[in-house]
């Protein structure tokens, strides 16, 4: 540890200020100097926060594109096959509360910065699911009701934060339940469609890890079921996902079996009749 310790301090006593900043507004001072200054790698408790902070700051990051691959898809593909739109309005709708709250309450960014990146990539692909399913005039009146609800929660003069409160605990409720609709999509349909594989399982991780920074540094029991139960279901989609790996989708199936088979050419006929033998004439001796 000392020569760990004598190797690492000239670097981190000689950081330039404004890197010196950040470090100390992500984890506090007293943890910047216990992990940075002193080098004291057994103050589990700043271990675990940078721990929490640094996965933090990687959803944050990883959830800016989670969900570009499925909106790549969709447009790729002009199909919204395998994508539940009631699953994405409910996810939708949870976020939007989830949100509201966390910024209401001034929790740490990095605790819910996924939350408003993952949902604006939400809305985009609830337009296009509405849009490729063939229901383009609600397109305009989701993003009329998700403007209003918006403007709704940011309000405190509408919504109070004991209302915020109950409002939270719905969106847990919600969030879970957004999954079962995918579920149930997949295994009617017997494929994953358009489902992307890269944003089913980052979510997976996501939610995962989003466990254990809840646990680290919000005090918040509503939101912390909200995550293990995501990850739950989170891991039955992923199962699926696995599952159906290489399944065909239901419109793939259906041309196969509108296939026709093909009938037999009049050569075929011709070689397959066998041939008439004409009469034979017997000669007389």
């Amino acid at each position: 540890m000392d020569a760990l310790r004598s190797a690492i301090q000239p670097v981190t006593h000689n950081l330039p200020g404004p890197i010196r900043d950040l470090g100390e507004s992500i984890i506090g001072d007293a943890c910047y100097k216990a992990l940075l200054l002193d080098v004291d790698l057994e103050n589990t408790e700043c271990v675990k926060l940078a721990i929490s902070k640094g996965l933090g700051i990687g959803i944050v990051g990883a959830s800016s594109i989670v969900k570009v691959p499925q909106i790549l898809k969709l447009v790729k593909s002009r199909s919204a096959s395998g994508v539940s739109f009631l699953s994405y309005l409910l996810e939708t709708s949870s976020y939007l509360i989830s949100l509201a709250y966390n910024v209401r309450n001034g929790f740490p960014f990095s605790t819910y910065g996924e939350t408003a990146l993952v949902l604006g990539q939400n809305v985009i692909i609830t337009i296009l699911v509405l849009n490729y399913g063939g229901k383009a005039p609600l397109a305009a009146t989701f993003v009329a009701a998700f403007a209003a609800a918006a403007a709704t929660l940011f309000t405190k003069s509408i919504v109070d934060m004991q209302t915020m409160k109950y409002l939270q605990a719905g969106a847990g409720a919600l969030g879970v339940a957004s999954k079962v609709p995918q579920i149930l999509a997949i295994w009617q349909e017997g494929g994953t469609g358009q489902l992307s594989a890269f944003t089913v399982f980052n979510y997976l991780l996501g939610s995962l890890a989003r466990v254990f920074t809840t646990l680290q540094e919000v005090d918040d029991k509503l939101i912390l079921y909200g995550f293990v139960a995501g990850f739950a279901l989170n891991l039955i989609l992923a199962l699926q996902m696995v599952y159906y790996w290489n399944a065909p989708s239901a419109k793939a199936k259906g041309k196969q079996k509108e296939v026709p088979v093909a009938a037999p050419t009049s050569a075929t006929t011709t070689s397959s009749t066998p041939k008439s033998k004409g009469p034979t004439t017997r000669r007389r001796g």
